[in-house]
């Protein structure tokens, strides 16, 4: 079966690229699309990803906002961000919301991203249901 992840940005190209590249990989999945991390909660809720990918600036709720909120709703989801806005801060600050890692958008869907997307997965085999 193959590993489910919701993508996460407010750019259609971007989740279209991704999707894309994701796809491409045996053994995974998109299996939702939300444009910004209010509709990322309840994507979290209705699909139970294997692993979400957020951008941090989106409308109604950053990505930041967005991962505190899916880590209180299943602790145990991994999550990764693909953003434009990549420095020492924000990779501190995204790890204290519970995000595994961060990647530059500026370097595109690279090898980087998909290998973090495996190995985030390698861990987290079963299948993680969120808790209300």
């Amino acid at each position: 079966m193959a590993h489910r992840i919701l993508i996460v940005d407010d750019s259609a190209a971007i989740r279209q690229g991704l999707r894309s590249s994701i796809e491409r990989q045996k053994g995974l999945q998109v299996c939702g699309e939300a444009e910004n991390g209010e509709n990322a909660v309840a994507k979290v809720k209705e699909l139970t990803p294997d692993l979400v990918i957020l951008d941090l600036q989106m409308p109604v709720m950053n990505g930041l906002d967005a991962a505190r909120r899916i880590a209180q709703i299943a602790p145990q989801l991994p999550m990764l961000m693909f953003t434009m806005y990549s420095n020492e801060y924000l990779v501190t600050e995204a790890r204290a919301a519970g995000i595994k890692d961060v990647f530059s958008k500026s370097t595109g869907v690279s090898d980087g991203l998909i290998s973090a997307i495996q190995e985030a997965l390698g861990s987290n085999i079963e299948r993680r249901v969120p808790q209300d």
